[in-house]
């Protein structure tokens, strides 16, 4: 049994002015790909690897790079004999210049090598944007379970597994996939809080129904404006008529629950969350400047929170970190110790955001091109790439333990696992820039409309 193993994972912000180049993309190729996964659990299956590409969430991808890779995957694929099946590794939000969607394109142009007969399986980031021929051309779907993310491998195993398993049995699984007129953003749907907690808890339920093979509730991308963008239910079954119906079920609970989906977090706008972080007893206090989060694909260079918290005259408080090449490099060439004057972020984002201007002592410079001044009560990162400071490693090459301190500024939406874990308190600023969670704002074009929250009276129709 001889299955490749392919794909091309990006989740592509399309409200961000920065595009996504090939030198942006992290490549497997061959051999390395085994490295990396839960192939050495199938003792019977010899796994062909292709080429796997990861980049960061980002601006829209370049069309010649997405086209290099695609390439490379189709003829990888037309160079390897007696192929049984093909597994593909996916997010599921990609968008291209001058394509759109890029699974679509990747899933299509992968068919067309292998045929009509060979099985693709697909895994998937819960936070993805299906079209209509990702469902229909491939056999397998299944999606994330987790948001912070913690269950890729699991979710790639339960891929390959469903894949062996309908070879084994010579099973023809179908996809059954609902979409649903919502827009939701991923920070609104924390698995580890109601109502994605039940939800999400409930797939086993679904899985264990007779008939049906694997279930998954996709939450979108809410910042990928595409005709394709959407919160949905997904249902594997051999029976397509079947798996509509229980597809329609599980759809029909996410859409019952629409009004309930919210932060897991207190979330306030940006002047009221730095005040609340201020006067809060609890230590450390995470502030999350969700609207220039880097995981999902902002830049990373809005100075909003930083410009409100040197306003509001915090006190022991650091941000990690504002993307700012020039104003790192200054700090470098200053050297440690060195009093500078920094114009500071709003370079990449100049719709959301403009150059701060401050006096600030160096205090360090680190590799990778990493620098930490002092202005005010505040010790901030610069970075000359975007680094988003999401474990307690990140912050180590900083030389700081945000233990030490009141208040910690990260980058993000909800709040990564390790972080978590040490927060006295988290608050979510409804910041500015293109992953804002005010959706309200942002200039959709693509999306199907009527859609909820945008529009009133939007109704569930089957």
């Amino acid at each position: 049994m001889r299955i490749a193993i392919c794909g091309i994972r990006h989740e592509t912000n399309t409200f961000s002015s920065l595009r996504t180049e090939l030198d942006d993309f992290s490549i497997l190729r061959g051999d390395s790909i085994l490295e990396t996964g839960p192939w050495d659990q199938f003792r019977d299956v010899a796994c062909v690897p292709i080429l796997i590409a990861n980049a960061m969430p980002h601006g829209l991808v370049l069309e010649e790079a997405f086209t290099r890779l695609k390439e490379e995957i189709t003829v990888g694929l037309r160079n390897t004999a007696q192929l049984d099946a093909v597994y593909l590794d996916l997010h599921g939000a990609m968008v291209v210049e001058s394509i759109g969607d890029g699974e679509r394109d990747l899933v299509l142009a992968v068919r067309k090598v292998v045929g009509e007969e060979i099985p693709i399986a697909a895994s998937l980031d819960l936070h993805c944007n299906l079209a209509p021929e990702v469902v229909d051309q491939t056999q397998v779907l299944t999606a994330l379970r987790t948001a912070p993310h913690v269950d890729r491998e699991e979710t790639r195993l339960r891929a390959i597994k469903l894949l062996v398993r309908s070879l084994k049995e010579g099973i023809r699984p179908k996809n059954s996939f609902v979409r649903l007129p919502m827009l939701l953003p991923g920070e609104h749907a924390a698995t580890g809080v109601e109502p994605a907690k039940s939800l999400y808890g409930g797939l086993a339920d679904v899985d264990g129904e007779p008939g049906v093979l694997d279930a998954s509730i996709t939450i979108g991308c809410a910042w990928t404006d595409s005709p394709f963008t959407s919160p949905g239910a997904i249902v594997v079954s051999e029976d397509r008529a079947f798996g509509d119906e229980r597809a329609k079920r599980l759809a029909r609970k996410i859409w019952d629950w629409r009004e309930s989906f919210a932060p897991d977090v207190l979330t306030l706008p940006v002047r009221e969350a730095v005040r609340e972080a201020i006067d809060s007893p609890e230590s450390p206090v995470f502030l999350n400047d969700s609207g220039d989060n880097l995981t999902a694909g902002a830049p990373g260079d809005v100075p909003a929170v930083l410009k409100a918290l040197l306003e509001a005259d915090a006190q022991d408080t650091v941000v990690a970190a504002i993307a700012d090449d020039a104003a790192t490099s200054v700090c470098f060439a200053a050297g440690a110790g060195a009093t500078v004057d920094l114009s500071v972020g709003g370079k990449m984002d100049t719709l959301n955001g403009t150059p701060l201007k401050i006096q600030a002592k160096v205090v360090r410079v680190c590799a990778p091109r990493l620098a930490v001044v002092r202005t005010g009560g505040i010790q901030l990162v610069l970075t000359s790439g975007r680094l988003p400071f999401l474990t307690i490693r990140a912050f180590e090459q900083a030389q700081i333990d945000p233990t030490d301190h009141r208040i910690v500024v990260v980058k993000h939406g909800y709040l990564a696992p390790e972080l978590k874990a040490i927060a006295g308190k988290a608050v979510m600023a409804i910041s500015p820039g293109c992953t804002t969670l005010a959706l309200e704002t942002l200039p959709y074009k693509n999306v199907h409309r009527p859609v909820f929250p945008l529009d009133d009276g939007v109704e569930l129709e089957f």
